[in-house]
This record gives C-alpha cells, sequence and structure tokens, in this order.
C-alpha cells in the first residue's frame, strides 16, 4: 500500500528531473549559439580595414546583427516564463538575486548591441584607421561583456544544480 502511495511522488519527480535536463539541454545549445556567434564577430573585427572599411564595416555590421538576435534568442530561453532563470528562482529562491544581475545584464548588454550597431551605421565609407580602431574597442568590450555575462550564467548554474552547462 504505501508504495502506491510513494509513486506518484516519484513520477513527479523524474517528470521535474525531465524538464530539468530538457531545460539544461535548451540552455547549452543556447549558449553554444551566443559563443559561435560571438567567435564570427570577433573574426570580422579581426579582418583588415584599411583601404576596404566599407566592406570590413559590412562584415562587422552583419556579425553584430547576427549576434543581436542570437542574444535576444538567449533572453527568451532564459528569462521565459518556463526558462532556465524561472527554474533556478523556483528551486533555488537565495538566487534571486543573482538571477536579477543576470536579467540586468540582458538589459545592458541588449543596450549595448543597440548602440554598437548605430556605431557601425554611421561609420563612413572614408573613415581613418583611428575610426576603425575605436569602432573595434566599443565592440571589444562589448564581447568582454558577453564573456562575462556567460561565466555569470554558468555559474548560477553550477550553483543551483552543481552542472556545468559548457564553456
Amino acid at each position: 500500500m504505501q508504495a502506491t502511495q510513494t509513486a506518484p511522488a516519484a513520477e513527479h519527480a523524474d517528470d521535474a528531473t525531465a524538464d530539468q535536463s530538457t531545460l539544461l539541454r535548451v540552455a547549452r545549445a543556447q549558449r553554444a549559439d551566443l559563443r559561435e556567434a560571438m567567435i564570427c564577430l570577433e573574426r570580422s573585427l579581426a579582418r583588415p580595414a584599411p583601404g576596404r572599411v566599407a566592406e570590413w564595416s559590412d562584415q562587422v555590421h552583419e556579425a553584430l546583427i547576427d549576434l543581436a538576435a542570437t542574444f535576444e534568442r538567449h533572453i527568451a530561453v532564459t528569462e521565459g516564463d518556463s526558462g532556465v532563470l524561472a527554474e533556478i528562482g523556483e528551486h533555488s529562491p537565495r538566487l534571486i538575486n543573482a538571477i536579477e544581475r543576470l536579467c540586468e545584464e540582458h538589459d545592458r548588454i541588449r543596450h549595448e548591441l543597440s548602440s554598437t550597431l548605430g556605431h557601425i551605421r554611421r561609420l563612413p565609407a572614408h573613415a581613418g584607421d583611428d575610426d576603425v580602431e575605436a569602432l573595434r574597442d566599443h565592440v571589444t568590450v562589448l564581447v568582454t561583456d558577453l564573456v562575462r555575462h556567460r561565466q555569470h550564467g554558468a555559474d548560477l548554474v553550477w550553483e543551483a544544480h552543481a552542472v556545468d552547462i559548457g564553456g
């Protein structure tokens, strides 16, 4: 008789573990997509610009657009009602401050991506080396912010689940 009473609870725990595994799998995939978009942006930035600023800025612009879209998907996956941050908040309320910090980072990085896209659209085709260098510095700060954000997210998941969601 007692086995019958505990079976539904065990079943519920199995469902919760499966849901958690699915969320973490989705988060891992999204992290990989975000990392790939960051790598593509860095490759575009590293391409030579002298004498070909228009071509260079078009490539960087395309990489930034892809990164912005990937980042929006990242936000949707993590902040959604059934996202990984909601799950962590529900099961580990002690981590609410860290969750809020990540959401604030989302807003700040989203704004920085938008600002950076505006900078590159205004870069004239005849821009000089100083203009290109300034833009590269600006985008490098953005990429650094994204790297730190990914680290904060990995730390949060580790604190909540003792699971490494991948670098």
